[in-house]
Protein backbone atom coordinates (compact mmCIF):
# COMPACT_ATOMS: atom_id res chain seq x y z
CA UNK A 1 0.00 0.00 0.00
CA UNK A 2 1.58 3.50 -0.57
CA UNK A 3 2.07 6.07 1.42
CA UNK A 4 -0.77 8.30 0.19
CA UNK A 5 -2.96 5.38 0.34
CA UNK A 6 -2.10 4.63 4.23
CA UNK A 7 -3.03 8.14 5.02
CA UNK A 8 -6.26 8.24 3.29
CA UNK A 9 -7.10 4.65 4.90
CA UNK A 10 -6.03 6.04 8.59
CA UNK A 11 -8.02 8.97 7.65
CA UNK A 12 -10.98 6.55 6.86
CA UNK A 13 -10.71 5.12 10.22
CA UNK A 14 -10.58 8.19 12.13
CA UNK A 15 -13.52 9.67 10.51
CA UNK A 16 -15.73 6.46 10.91
CA UNK A 17 -14.80 6.25 14.39
CA UNK A 18 -15.11 10.10 15.43
CA UNK A 19 -18.69 10.01 17.37
CA UNK A 20 -17.98 6.73 18.80
CA UNK A 21 -15.09 6.02 20.41
CA UNK A 22 -11.65 8.25 20.71
CA UNK A 23 -8.60 6.92 18.27
CA UNK A 24 -5.75 8.19 17.97
CA UNK A 25 -4.41 6.02 15.14
CA UNK A 26 -5.50 2.99 12.73
CA UNK A 27 -4.94 -0.80 14.24
CA UNK A 28 -2.04 -2.00 11.81
CA UNK A 29 -4.09 -5.49 11.49
CA UNK A 30 -7.13 -3.34 9.73
CA UNK A 31 -4.07 -1.49 7.57
CA UNK A 32 -3.31 -4.67 6.37
CA UNK A 33 -6.51 -5.99 5.97
CA UNK A 34 -7.45 -3.20 4.02
CA UNK A 35 -4.51 -3.25 1.89
CA UNK A 36 -5.27 -7.20 0.77
CA UNK A 37 -8.58 -6.45 -0.04
CA UNK A 38 -7.53 -3.71 -2.50
CA UNK A 39 -5.52 -6.59 -4.09
CA UNK A 40 -8.50 -9.20 -3.87
CA UNK A 41 -10.31 -6.29 -5.59
CA UNK A 42 -7.77 -5.48 -8.46
CA UNK A 43 -7.66 -9.43 -9.21
CA UNK A 44 -11.22 -9.85 -9.17
CA UNK A 45 -11.42 -7.05 -11.83
CA UNK A 46 -9.11 -8.72 -13.85
CA UNK A 47 -10.95 -12.55 -13.33
CA UNK A 48 -14.47 -12.46 -12.22
CA UNK A 49 -15.26 -15.58 -11.99
CA UNK A 50 -12.20 -16.44 -9.86
CA UNK A 51 -13.69 -18.28 -6.97
CA UNK A 52 -10.89 -18.42 -4.66
CA UNK A 53 -10.97 -14.48 -4.92
CA UNK A 54 -14.38 -14.16 -3.81
CA UNK A 55 -13.76 -16.46 -0.86
CA UNK A 56 -10.92 -14.82 0.37
CA UNK A 57 -12.94 -11.25 -0.36
CA UNK A 58 -15.85 -12.25 1.76
CA UNK A 59 -13.12 -13.16 4.72
CA UNK A 60 -11.54 -10.01 4.57
CA UNK A 61 -15.10 -8.06 4.37
CA UNK A 62 -15.90 -10.45 7.52
CA UNK A 63 -12.76 -9.36 9.44
CA UNK A 64 -13.46 -5.64 8.64
CA UNK A 65 -16.91 -5.64 10.22
CA UNK A 66 -18.57 -5.12 6.92
CA UNK A 67 -21.54 -8.02 6.97
CA UNK A 68 -23.59 -7.34 4.56
CA UNK A 69 -21.20 -6.60 1.76
CA UNK A 70 -19.01 -10.10 3.11
CA UNK A 71 -22.39 -11.89 2.19
CA UNK A 72 -22.51 -10.78 -1.01
CA UNK A 73 -19.56 -12.28 -1.63
CA UNK A 74 -19.81 -15.72 -0.32
CA UNK A 75 -23.14 -15.57 -2.65
CA UNK A 76 -21.34 -14.30 -5.44
CA UNK A 77 -18.72 -17.73 -4.77
CA UNK A 78 -21.72 -20.24 -4.01
CA UNK A 79 -23.38 -19.25 -7.64
CA UNK A 80 -19.99 -20.26 -9.78
CA UNK A 81 -19.58 -22.94 -7.20
CA UNK A 82 -22.58 -24.16 -5.17
CA UNK A 83 -20.96 -26.79 -3.13
CA UNK A 84 -18.17 -24.36 -1.74
CA UNK A 85 -18.02 -25.67 1.91
CA UNK A 86 -16.51 -22.58 2.96
CA UNK A 87 -18.60 -19.91 1.64
CA UNK A 88 -21.70 -22.06 2.57
CA UNK A 89 -20.39 -22.50 6.50
CA UNK A 90 -18.69 -18.79 6.53
CA UNK A 91 -22.16 -17.51 4.84
CA UNK A 92 -24.30 -19.31 7.91
CA UNK A 93 -22.00 -17.61 10.64
CA UNK A 94 -22.69 -14.34 9.05
CA UNK A 95 -26.65 -15.16 9.26
CA UNK A 96 -26.90 -15.84 12.66
CA UNK A 97 -24.76 -13.39 13.87
CA UNK A 98 -27.38 -10.96 12.11
CA UNK A 99 -30.23 -12.60 13.76
CA UNK A 100 -31.47 -14.30 10.62
CA UNK A 101 -31.64 -17.90 12.03
CA UNK A 102 -33.79 -19.56 9.66
CA UNK A 103 -31.52 -18.40 6.62
CA UNK A 104 -28.62 -19.33 8.77
CA UNK A 105 -30.05 -23.01 9.17
CA UNK A 106 -30.53 -23.71 5.25
CA UNK A 107 -27.03 -22.41 5.09
CA UNK A 108 -26.00 -24.81 7.07
CA UNK A 109 -27.65 -27.79 6.16
CA UNK A 110 -26.56 -26.86 2.61
CA UNK A 111 -22.84 -27.34 3.92
CA UNK A 112 -23.56 -30.18 5.30
CA UNK A 113 -25.51 -31.58 2.58
CA UNK A 114 -23.39 -31.56 0.06
CA UNK A 115 -20.00 -32.14 2.32
CA UNK A 116 -21.21 -34.64 4.46
CA UNK A 117 -17.27 -35.32 5.87
CA UNK A 118 -16.47 -32.19 6.62
CA UNK A 119 -16.77 -32.24 10.51
CA UNK A 120 -16.93 -28.71 10.40
CA UNK A 121 -20.22 -28.35 9.02
CA UNK A 122 -21.76 -30.25 11.51
CA UNK A 123 -20.43 -29.04 14.39
CA UNK A 124 -21.65 -25.99 13.25
CA UNK A 125 -25.33 -26.99 12.23
CA UNK A 126 -25.36 -28.91 15.96
CA UNK A 127 -25.01 -26.10 18.05
CA UNK A 128 -27.30 -24.27 16.14
CA UNK A 129 -30.04 -26.95 16.93
CA UNK A 130 -29.03 -27.04 20.75
CA UNK A 131 -29.18 -23.15 21.07
CA UNK A 132 -32.84 -23.43 19.15
CA UNK A 133 -33.64 -26.16 22.00
CA UNK A 134 -33.57 -29.14 19.20
CA UNK A 135 -31.47 -31.00 21.60
CA UNK A 136 -32.22 -34.65 19.41
CA UNK A 137 -30.58 -32.97 16.18
CA UNK A 138 -27.99 -31.19 18.22
CA UNK A 139 -26.83 -34.62 19.67
CA UNK A 140 -27.07 -36.35 16.24
CA UNK A 141 -24.62 -33.56 14.98
CA UNK A 142 -22.59 -33.71 17.76
CA UNK A 143 -22.30 -37.49 16.97
CA UNK A 144 -21.68 -36.96 13.28
CA UNK A 145 -18.45 -34.67 13.98
CA UNK A 146 -17.01 -36.87 16.53
CA UNK A 147 -17.22 -39.85 14.46
CA UNK A 148 -15.46 -37.94 11.20
CA UNK A 149 -12.89 -36.18 14.18
CA UNK A 150 -12.92 -38.03 17.16
CA UNK A 151 -10.58 -35.54 19.14
CA UNK A 152 -12.77 -32.21 18.34
CA UNK A 153 -12.91 -30.45 21.12
CA UNK A 154 -15.61 -28.11 20.65
CA UNK A 155 -17.65 -31.15 19.53
CA UNK A 156 -17.13 -32.63 22.68
CA UNK A 157 -18.00 -29.53 24.49
CA UNK A 158 -21.39 -29.55 22.91
CA UNK A 159 -22.32 -33.00 23.50
CA UNK A 160 -21.55 -32.51 26.78
CA UNK A 161 -24.09 -29.37 26.97
CA UNK A 162 -27.34 -31.94 25.54
CA UNK A 163 -26.11 -34.29 27.99
CA UNK A 164 -26.67 -32.23 30.59
CA UNK A 165 -29.90 -30.92 29.38
CA UNK A 166 -30.90 -34.34 28.92
CA UNK A 167 -29.94 -35.16 32.87
CA UNK A 168 -26.85 -37.33 31.93
CA UNK A 169 -24.28 -35.98 34.43
CA UNK A 170 -21.94 -39.07 34.03
CA UNK A 171 -21.62 -38.83 30.07
CA UNK A 172 -21.60 -35.63 29.72
CA UNK A 173 -18.84 -34.98 32.26
CA UNK A 174 -16.74 -37.50 30.17
CA UNK A 175 -16.92 -35.40 26.99
CA UNK A 176 -16.64 -32.33 29.44
CA UNK A 177 -13.24 -34.16 30.13
CA UNK A 178 -12.37 -34.63 26.70
CA UNK A 179 -13.94 -30.86 25.33
CA UNK A 180 -10.96 -29.13 27.96
CA UNK A 181 -8.12 -31.78 27.73
CA UNK A 182 -6.07 -29.43 24.87
CA UNK A 183 -6.77 -26.48 27.55
CA UNK A 184 -9.52 -23.90 28.93
CA UNK A 185 -8.34 -20.56 27.04
CA UNK A 186 -9.60 -19.38 23.34
CA UNK A 187 -8.48 -16.12 21.57
CA UNK A 188 -11.77 -15.13 19.72
CA UNK A 189 -11.16 -12.95 16.17
CA UNK A 190 -10.67 -9.25 16.67
CA UNK A 191 -12.49 -7.31 13.38
CA UNK A 192 -11.57 -3.46 14.80
CA UNK A 193 -10.04 -0.66 13.29
CA UNK A 194 -8.32 0.49 16.40
CA UNK A 195 -5.99 -1.02 18.67
CA UNK A 196 -7.96 -3.62 20.90
CA UNK A 197 -8.32 -3.31 24.25
CA UNK A 198 -7.84 -7.19 25.91
CA UNK A 199 -10.33 -8.85 27.73
CA UNK A 200 -10.84 -11.46 29.97
CA UNK A 201 -14.23 -13.30 29.78
CA UNK A 202 -15.24 -15.94 32.64
CA UNK A 203 -17.31 -18.75 31.38
CA UNK A 204 -18.42 -22.63 32.71
CA UNK A 205 -18.04 -25.30 31.40
CA UNK A 206 -21.52 -26.33 31.75
CA UNK A 207 -24.65 -24.08 30.70
CA UNK A 208 -25.98 -21.01 32.60
CA UNK A 209 -23.67 -18.17 30.84
CA UNK A 210 -24.66 -15.13 30.56
CA UNK A 211 -24.72 -14.25 26.79
CA UNK A 212 -21.92 -11.75 26.88
CA UNK A 213 -19.40 -13.26 24.32
CA UNK A 214 -22.00 -11.72 21.77
CA UNK A 215 -22.75 -8.43 23.31
CA UNK A 216 -19.00 -7.64 23.79
CA UNK A 217 -18.47 -5.74 20.86
CA UNK A 218 -15.14 -7.31 18.27
CA UNK A 219 -14.98 -3.82 16.73
CA UNK A 220 -13.42 -2.35 20.39
CA UNK A 221 -12.27 -5.87 22.57
CA UNK A 222 -9.87 -8.69 21.79
CA UNK A 223 -11.73 -11.48 24.40
CA UNK A 224 -9.64 -13.65 25.81
CA UNK A 225 -12.50 -16.67 26.63
CA UNK A 226 -11.15 -18.50 30.07
CA UNK A 227 -13.57 -21.28 31.13
CA UNK A 228 -13.53 -21.12 34.91
CA UNK A 229 -13.97 -24.41 36.16
CA UNK A 230 -11.19 -26.09 34.05
CA UNK A 231 -8.43 -23.12 33.86
CA UNK A 232 -5.29 -23.97 35.62
CA UNK A 233 -4.77 -21.44 38.45
CA UNK A 234 -1.75 -21.86 38.24
CA UNK A 235 -0.85 -20.32 35.13
CA UNK A 236 -0.44 -16.19 34.71
CA UNK A 237 -3.48 -14.93 33.35
CA UNK A 238 -3.28 -13.46 29.88
CA UNK A 239 -2.96 -10.10 29.46
CA UNK A 240 -6.35 -7.95 30.10
CA UNK A 241 -7.79 -4.57 31.17
CA UNK A 242 -11.27 -5.28 32.04
CA UNK A 243 -13.18 -8.89 33.81
CA UNK A 244 -15.96 -9.82 32.61
CA UNK A 245 -17.88 -12.93 34.35
CA UNK A 246 -20.64 -14.46 32.27
CA UNK A 247 -21.32 -17.33 34.68
CA UNK A 248 -24.92 -16.86 35.51
CA UNK A 249 -26.73 -19.69 37.27
CA UNK A 250 -25.94 -19.88 40.88
CA UNK A 251 -27.37 -23.64 40.93
CA UNK A 252 -25.82 -25.07 38.35
CA UNK A 253 -22.30 -23.50 38.49
CA UNK A 254 -21.37 -23.41 41.85
CA UNK A 255 -17.42 -24.66 40.83
CA UNK A 256 -17.08 -22.50 38.36
CA UNK A 257 -17.69 -19.58 40.42
CA UNK A 258 -15.62 -20.69 43.01
CA UNK A 259 -12.53 -20.78 40.29
CA UNK A 260 -13.57 -17.45 38.90
CA UNK A 261 -13.48 -15.84 42.69
CA UNK A 262 -10.16 -17.14 42.64
CA UNK A 263 -9.06 -15.74 39.45
CA UNK A 264 -10.71 -12.32 40.03
CA UNK A 265 -8.35 -12.14 43.45
CA UNK A 266 -5.77 -12.00 41.02
CA UNK A 267 -6.59 -8.79 39.51
CA UNK A 268 -7.03 -5.96 39.86
CA UNK A 269 -9.24 -4.48 36.78
CA UNK A 270 -12.97 -3.27 36.58
CA UNK A 271 -15.03 -6.56 37.18
CA UNK A 272 -18.84 -7.07 35.35
CA UNK A 273 -20.91 -9.50 37.25
CA UNK A 274 -18.75 -10.12 40.45
CA UNK A 275 -18.36 -13.98 40.86
CA UNK A 276 -19.24 -13.40 44.61
CA UNK A 277 -22.26 -11.52 43.75
CA UNK A 278 -23.48 -13.96 41.69
CA UNK A 279 -22.80 -17.35 43.68
CA UNK A 280 -25.91 -16.23 46.39
CA UNK A 281 -28.72 -15.99 43.21
CA UNK A 282 -30.05 -19.63 43.59
CA UNK A 283 -33.21 -20.02 43.88
CA UNK A 284 -33.53 -21.23 47.58
CA UNK A 285 -31.17 -18.10 48.34
CA UNK A 286 -33.00 -15.50 46.80
CA UNK A 287 -36.22 -16.59 48.10
CA UNK A 288 -34.69 -16.22 51.26
CA UNK A 289 -32.67 -12.98 51.01
CA UNK A 290 -34.83 -10.77 48.66
CA UNK A 291 -38.33 -11.90 51.32
CA UNK A 292 -37.92 -8.89 53.99
CA UNK A 293 -38.21 -6.11 50.69
CA UNK A 294 -41.53 -4.34 50.93
CA UNK A 295 -43.59 -5.29 48.09
CA UNK A 296 -42.20 -8.58 47.56
CA UNK A 297 -43.67 -12.27 47.79
CA UNK A 298 -41.04 -15.08 47.37
CA UNK A 299 -42.19 -18.46 47.47
CA UNK A 300 -40.53 -20.71 49.99
CA UNK A 301 -37.78 -22.98 48.30
CA UNK A 302 -36.03 -25.75 49.81
CA UNK A 303 -33.96 -28.98 48.38
CA UNK A 304 -34.34 -32.42 49.57
CA UNK A 305 -32.53 -35.07 48.07
CA UNK A 306 -34.54 -37.16 45.64
CA UNK A 307 -34.10 -40.48 46.93
CA UNK A 308 -35.46 -38.80 50.30
CA UNK A 309 -38.86 -38.49 47.42
CA UNK A 310 -38.69 -41.34 45.80
CA UNK A 311 -39.81 -43.69 49.22
CA UNK A 312 -43.49 -44.25 50.72
CA UNK A 313 -43.78 -41.33 52.77
CA UNK A 314 -42.24 -38.59 50.27
CA UNK A 315 -45.70 -36.49 51.26
CA UNK A 316 -44.69 -36.85 54.77
CA UNK A 317 -41.57 -35.41 53.71
CA UNK A 318 -43.20 -32.86 51.89
CA UNK A 319 -45.20 -31.84 54.56
CA UNK A 320 -42.54 -31.76 57.33
CA UNK A 321 -41.06 -29.28 54.76
CA UNK A 322 -43.84 -27.11 55.14
CA UNK A 323 -45.78 -27.42 51.88
CA UNK A 324 -48.35 -29.17 50.62
CA UNK A 325 -50.33 -29.42 47.79
CA UNK A 326 -50.59 -27.80 44.62
CA UNK A 327 -46.50 -27.50 44.72
CA UNK A 328 -43.52 -27.06 42.47
CA UNK A 329 -41.02 -29.63 42.08
CA UNK A 330 -37.93 -28.79 39.85
CA UNK A 331 -34.23 -30.17 39.23
CA UNK A 332 -31.68 -27.31 40.11
CA UNK A 333 -29.82 -25.52 37.33
CA UNK A 334 -32.75 -26.14 34.62
CA UNK A 335 -34.34 -22.94 32.62
CA UNK A 336 -37.25 -22.56 29.89
CA UNK A 337 -39.04 -25.19 31.99
CA UNK A 338 -37.19 -28.03 31.36
CA UNK A 339 -37.67 -30.66 34.09
CA UNK A 340 -40.05 -28.81 36.02
CA UNK A 341 -43.60 -29.88 37.42
CA UNK A 342 -46.81 -28.86 39.06
CA UNK A 343 -47.27 -31.29 41.70
CA UNK A 344 -51.32 -31.71 43.22
CA UNK A 345 -51.57 -35.15 44.00
CA UNK A 346 -49.45 -37.97 44.92
CA UNK A 347 -49.39 -39.78 41.29
CA UNK A 348 -47.89 -36.50 40.38
CA UNK A 349 -45.10 -36.43 42.77
CA UNK A 350 -44.61 -39.80 42.19
CA UNK A 351 -44.12 -39.57 38.40
CA UNK A 352 -42.54 -36.16 38.69
CA UNK A 353 -39.52 -37.78 41.32
CA UNK A 354 -39.03 -40.88 38.87
CA UNK A 355 -38.70 -38.55 36.00
CA UNK A 356 -36.46 -35.51 37.42
CA UNK A 357 -32.95 -35.73 36.56
CA UNK A 358 -30.33 -35.24 39.59
CA UNK A 359 -29.09 -36.00 42.84
CA UNK A 360 -31.38 -33.31 44.62
CA UNK A 361 -34.76 -31.59 43.55
CA UNK A 362 -36.14 -28.39 44.47
CA UNK A 363 -39.63 -27.76 46.57
CA UNK A 364 -41.15 -24.31 45.62
CA UNK A 365 -44.23 -23.25 46.77
CA UNK A 366 -46.77 -22.02 44.35
CA UNK A 367 -47.57 -18.42 44.06
CA UNK A 368 -50.56 -18.88 42.14
CA UNK A 369 -50.40 -15.57 39.58
CA UNK A 370 -54.18 -16.20 38.03
CA UNK A 371 -56.37 -13.36 37.28
CA UNK A 372 -59.80 -12.53 37.13
CA UNK A 373 -60.18 -13.27 33.68
CA UNK A 374 -58.64 -16.31 34.50
CA UNK A 375 -54.85 -15.56 32.91
CA UNK A 376 -51.32 -16.05 33.92
CA UNK A 377 -48.85 -13.51 33.01
CA UNK A 378 -45.41 -13.32 33.40
CA UNK A 379 -43.19 -10.34 33.49
CA UNK A 380 -39.29 -9.74 32.35
CA UNK A 381 -37.39 -7.07 33.63
CA UNK A 382 -33.74 -6.58 33.06
CA UNK A 383 -31.36 -5.05 35.39
CA UNK A 384 -27.96 -3.75 33.52
CA UNK A 385 -25.89 -0.98 34.92
CA UNK A 386 -28.66 -0.16 37.78
CA UNK A 387 -31.21 0.23 35.23
CA UNK A 388 -34.42 -1.30 35.30
CA UNK A 389 -35.44 -2.07 30.94
CA UNK A 390 -39.08 -4.25 30.46
CA UNK A 391 -38.29 -6.50 28.36
CA UNK A 392 -41.49 -8.92 28.23
CA UNK A 393 -45.16 -9.71 29.51
CA UNK A 394 -46.09 -12.88 28.45
CA UNK A 395 -49.82 -13.72 28.49
CA UNK A 396 -50.92 -17.63 29.06
CA UNK A 397 -53.89 -19.94 30.25
CA UNK A 398 -50.99 -22.49 31.46
CA UNK A 399 -49.19 -22.05 34.65
CA UNK A 400 -45.83 -22.82 33.56
CA UNK A 401 -45.88 -19.49 31.54
CA UNK A 402 -42.96 -18.76 28.68
CA UNK A 403 -42.50 -15.92 25.79
CA UNK A 404 -41.87 -18.23 23.20
CA UNK A 405 -44.94 -21.07 24.20
CA UNK A 406 -47.22 -18.29 25.48
CA UNK A 407 -50.22 -17.13 23.41
CA UNK A 408 -48.48 -14.40 21.80
CA UNK A 409 -48.42 -14.74 18.36
CA UNK A 410 -52.12 -15.44 17.64
CA UNK A 411 -53.52 -13.13 20.22
CA UNK A 412 -53.14 -9.74 19.30
CA UNK A 413 -55.19 -8.54 22.61
CA UNK A 414 -51.84 -10.06 24.52
CA UNK A 415 -49.79 -8.56 22.45
CA UNK A 416 -51.14 -5.21 23.04
CA UNK A 417 -50.49 -6.00 26.87
CA UNK A 418 -47.19 -6.72 26.07
CA UNK A 419 -46.83 -3.73 23.86
CA UNK A 420 -48.23 -1.25 26.52
CA UNK A 421 -45.90 -2.76 29.50
CA UNK A 422 -42.63 -1.83 27.10
CA UNK A 423 -43.75 1.54 26.33
CA UNK A 424 -44.35 2.56 30.12
CA UNK A 425 -43.42 0.30 32.68
CA UNK A 426 -44.00 2.22 35.88
CA UNK A 427 -47.48 2.65 34.06
CA UNK A 428 -47.96 -0.88 33.78
CA UNK A 429 -46.64 -2.34 37.00
CA UNK A 430 -47.90 0.47 39.67
CA UNK A 431 -45.60 2.55 42.24
CA UNK A 432 -45.51 -0.55 44.67
CA UNK A 433 -43.77 -3.00 42.19
CA UNK A 434 -41.82 -0.62 40.62
CA UNK A 435 -40.34 0.19 44.35
CA UNK A 436 -40.52 -3.47 45.20
CA UNK A 437 -38.39 -4.57 41.69
CA UNK A 438 -35.52 -1.51 42.61
CA UNK A 439 -35.20 -3.25 46.27
CA UNK A 440 -34.56 -6.47 44.37
CA UNK A 441 -31.95 -4.54 41.73
CA UNK A 442 -30.06 -3.01 44.82
CA UNK A 443 -30.00 -6.53 46.55
CA UNK A 444 -28.96 -8.04 43.75
CA UNK A 445 -25.73 -5.51 43.19
CA UNK A 446 -25.13 -7.29 39.77
CA UNK A 447 -23.96 -5.18 36.65
CA UNK A 448 -25.66 -7.38 34.79
CA UNK A 449 -29.16 -9.69 35.56
CA UNK A 450 -32.88 -10.18 34.83
CA UNK A 451 -35.64 -11.08 36.89
CA UNK A 452 -38.74 -13.10 36.16
CA UNK A 453 -42.26 -12.18 38.38
CA UNK A 454 -45.84 -11.93 38.30
CA UNK A 455 -48.10 -9.64 40.17
CA UNK A 456 -51.29 -10.00 42.85
CA UNK A 457 -54.14 -7.79 42.87
CA UNK A 458 -52.96 -5.50 45.66
CA UNK A 459 -49.43 -4.76 43.37
CA UNK A 460 -47.23 -6.94 44.73
CA UNK A 461 -44.06 -8.70 43.05
CA UNK A 462 -44.38 -12.18 43.27
CA UNK A 463 -41.11 -13.48 42.45
CA UNK A 464 -40.28 -16.28 40.47
CA UNK A 465 -36.61 -15.88 39.86
CA UNK A 466 -33.80 -14.00 39.17
CA UNK A 467 -30.39 -14.51 37.79
CA UNK A 468 -27.53 -13.26 35.63
CA UNK A 469 -27.87 -15.45 32.84
CA UNK A 470 -31.28 -14.42 31.34
CA UNK A 471 -30.68 -13.57 27.18
CA UNK A 472 -32.96 -11.10 25.79
CA UNK A 473 -33.25 -12.43 21.88
CA UNK A 474 -34.11 -9.98 18.81
CA UNK A 475 -37.30 -10.53 17.90
CA UNK A 476 -38.31 -12.60 14.53
CA UNK A 477 -38.80 -10.18 11.16
CA UNK A 478 -42.58 -10.54 11.65
CA UNK A 479 -44.70 -6.94 11.60
CA UNK A 480 -46.45 -8.87 14.55
CA UNK A 481 -43.72 -8.37 16.66
CA UNK A 482 -42.67 -4.49 15.61
CA UNK A 483 -43.25 -2.90 18.41
CA UNK A 484 -40.49 -5.47 20.14
CA UNK A 485 -37.81 -3.84 18.44
CA UNK A 486 -37.07 -0.64 19.54
CA UNK A 487 -37.19 -1.77 23.50
CA UNK A 488 -35.50 -4.81 22.86
CA UNK A 489 -32.85 -2.39 20.41
CA UNK A 490 -32.58 -0.69 24.01
CA UNK A 491 -31.89 -2.92 26.32
CA UNK A 492 -29.07 -4.76 24.01
CA UNK A 493 -27.47 -1.53 23.99
CA UNK A 494 -27.50 -0.58 27.00
CA UNK A 495 -25.76 -4.17 27.73
CA UNK A 496 -22.92 -3.32 25.33
CA UNK A 497 -22.78 0.08 26.42
CA UNK A 498 -22.00 -1.24 29.80
CA UNK A 499 -18.86 -2.98 28.98
CA UNK A 500 -17.65 0.10 26.69
CA UNK A 501 -17.94 2.56 30.03
CA UNK A 502 -16.49 -0.18 32.43
CA UNK A 503 -13.06 -0.49 29.95
CA UNK A 504 -13.00 3.29 30.14
CA UNK A 505 -12.91 3.70 26.51
CA UNK A 506 -14.17 7.87 25.89
CA UNK A 507 -16.68 8.59 24.07
CA UNK A 508 -17.36 11.71 21.86
CA UNK A 509 -21.02 12.73 20.82
CA UNK A 510 -21.78 12.18 17.28
CA UNK A 511 -20.86 15.01 14.81
CA UNK A 512 -24.65 16.47 14.01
Amino acid sequence: MSELKRHDARSKVQRLLNGRHEVVSAWPGYLQRVEALEKIDARLAAHPDDVDAHFERGRLLTDLSRPEEARGAYFEVIKRAPAHFGALNNLGGLLYAGGFRSAARSAYAEAVARNPANPLGHFNLGNLLREEGELEGARAEYEATLRLAPDHAEAHRGMALVLQENGDEVAAAVHQQAGFRAGAVTVLPYRGQQEPIPVLLLVGAAKGNAPFQQLLDDRIFQVTVIVADFFDLTQPLPPHRMLVNAIGDADLCGVALNAAMEIVARTTVPVINAPSAVLVTGRAANASRLSDIPGVITPATVTVAKETLAGPNAYRTVVERGFSYPFLLRSPGFHIGRHFNLIATEHDLAAAVASLPGKSLALIRYLDTRAADGKIRKYRVMMIDGRLYPAHLAVSHEWKVHYFSADMADNAEHRAEDEAFLRDMPAALGARAMSALEGIRDRLALDYAGIDFGLDERGNVLFFEANASMTIHPPAPDERWRFRREPVARILAAARNLFVERAGVRTTPSPA
